[in-house]
């Protein structure tokens, strides 16, 4: 449901070539069925000429009522389509949470 939501409005506002929501949130030690943790990889020429603060800030934005809600990280991989090229298979993992897994 929340997954939906964000992926729909990133589509909405930067029109992506590119773009994966991943709920990690089970990675986490949040209650089954949680999503509080999402890792995005999107790709946009809306992002050209812009430092990834600045990508940051308008992904911030867009997701605001997402973010004052129940979405508690969002880890966010952001790319023009020229940093693209190549990437594809080397974008960062996700690191291990402490604790995930000890809540059911």
């Amino acid at each position: 449901m929340i997954r939906g939501q964000i992926e729909e409005k990133l589509r909405t506002a930067f029109n992506p070539v590119h773009l994966e929501v991943n709920d990690e949130s089970y990675r986490h030690n949040v209650p089954a069925g949680s999503e509080s943790h999402f890792k995005v990889i999107i790709v946009s020429d809306s992002f050209t000429n812009q430092r990834f603060l600045m990508r940051h800030r308008a992904i911030y934005g867009v997701l605001a009522d997402e973010l004052a809600g129940s979405v508690h990280a969002l880890a966010l991989h952001t790319y023009t389509v020229k940093e693209w090229e190549g990437l594809q298979d080397t974008v960062p993992a996700s690191p291990n949470c402490r604790g995930a897994g000890t809540l059911a």
